[in-house]
């Protein structure tokens, strides 16, 4: 099939590489011809396992094509995907803006019918205005061209996105015609072999499946470390906890680590947005206001304890730091909470050394040259005159480090432990302070 994508970033991108790994013909837009460039040379701007090869293979077979000419791409896709990016406005409503212009768009270039798809993630209502933008588009130029707007939400986690999108859970259609959902099972009927994944529903329904699967996600997250904050001042651990509750089949055991908050392009912005959609129609939606008050403070309880250990001075102390993606497996720093935990740090007067195995160029992008930041090559290298060690990022490089090494490192034996990775008894016995969350803090000599 002819498929095309207006927006080449995380979503876009994987979407477009694995239509062209099933055989597609493939053709993606974007404005920004340094990235295209990019992309024909076969460098790709974000880091996902897998990708780039996929990318390169099929940009050398001829199935997946980059361009920043619009009308080409609109007259080359019989299917046309927009996912370009919806960021958050100050009121924390997602901006259409860039979705809209995409519409306007393809109604003053489309001559021939077009199943028009929403992969960005939008809130509910955005097929409607998409529709109006094309019918406009038309009528200023006199056309009547027969099109439909479909819902295709992504399910893409970053880090595992190829994986998730060749072989998805469920794929969700909100459509409304018979001949645009026909024509979405066709293409995806290669991810759909093994049994039916597809998930038909209005399209409507389809918009606010999106959000509430994060929504509800992050929720799980942020009620995790509630109990997390709850088990250390009831002097419980919360990994017993969890343990206890994850092996309840209704529960499980994802999404159920408490640590030092989400972040992220997807749950910030999509909680925010559901609590805006949920103002405009004139419902409080107190649970999903609370999942985004909880997240927030969660991102500075590490900084609550490196105070307090240190009596509240930090000034002129260097802190190591391990993890500045907001997870494993990706470079995405967007809400990321070492981004918090730093920028705290920073306005006490502490300097930070930090390491990240993809991250290191995006945080160079994002704070640029600054005295009291240095980017360290290597993992280890971040403990000169360090008085601490803080985890951030749940890499697997960092879940077995030479303690004994660290200990002679450090000025003090201190790990600040944002996801748990350590055992707290452990560390005591190695001589070791050791802050986690939710699980009994531990001072060395004690």
């Amino acid at each position: 099939m002819r498929i095309t994508l207006f927006g080449t970033g995380y979503v876009g991108l994987v979407t477009g590489t694995c239509f062209a790994e099933m055989g597609n013909d493939v053709m993606c837009v974007d404005v920004d011809k340094d990235k295209i460039k990019a992309l024909l040379r076969g460098e790709i701007p974000i880091f996902e396992p897998g990708l780039e090869s996929m990318v390169q293979a099929n940009t050398a077979s001829g199935r997946l094509d980059f361009t920043t000419d619009a009308a080409a791409g609109i007259d080359h896709g019989e299917i046309i995907f927009i996912a370009v990016g919806t960021p958050s406005d100050e009121d924390g409503s997602a901006d259409l803006k860039y979705v809209l212009q995409v519409a306007d768009t393809i109604g003053s270039h489309m001559t021939s019918r077009k199943v028009i798809v929403d992969k960005s993630t939008v809130p509910v209502g955005t097929a409607d205005q998409v529709r109006e933008t094309i019918v406009a588009a038309l009528a200023r130029r006199g056309a009547d061209v027969e099109f439909d707007v479909v819902s295709n939400p992504e399910f893409l986690k970053e880090g595992a996105a190829v994986a998730d999108f060749m072989k998805p859970d469920r794929v969700v259609i909100g459509s409304s015609e018979q001949w645009s959902k026909e024509m979405l099972d066709r293409l995806y009927a290669p991810f759909n072999r093994n049994h039916d994944k597809i998930v038909h529903m209005d399209v409507r329904s389809a918009e606010l499946t999106k959000y509430a699967a994060n929504v509800m996600l992050a929720t799980k997250i942020s009620l995790m470390n509630e109990f997390a904050n709850l088990a250390e001042r009831l002097d419980a651990d919360v990994e017993a906890v969890r343990r206890g509750i994850g092996s309840d089949p209704r529960i499980g055991h994802h999404f159920i680590y408490p640590g030092a908050g989400y972040g992220g392009s997807c749950f910030p912005k999509d909680v925010k947005a559901l609590i805006h959609t949920a103002g405009d129609i004139g419902y409080d939606a107190e649970i999903i206001r609370a999942v985004e008050a909880v997240n927030q403070r969660q991102k500075h309880v590490l900084v609550d304890k490196i105070i307090e250990h240190f009596g509240g001075k930090l000034d002129g102390l260097t802190f190591a730091l391990w993890g500045l993606a907001f997870k494993p497996n990706t470079d995405d720093m967007r809400e990321a909470p070492a981004r918090s935990v730093m920028e705290s740090l920073w306005q006490h007067g502490a300097n930070v050394r930090a390491y990240d195995p993809t991250a290191m160029d995006e945080a160079q992008r994002i704070y640029g040259k600054r005295d009291d930041l240095t980017l360290c090559e290597k993992r280890d290298e971040t403990l000169k005159g360090a008085s601490a060690l803080i985890i951030i990022t749940e890499w697997n490089q960092f879940r077995s480090p030479d303690f004994e090494m660290l200990r002679g490192a450090l000025k003090q034996p201190v790990i600040f432990d944002g996801r748990n990775l350590f055992e707290p008894s452990i560390m005591r016995d190695l001589g070791f302070s050791h802050y986690s969350i939710g699980r009994p803090s531990v001072r060395a000599g004690e």
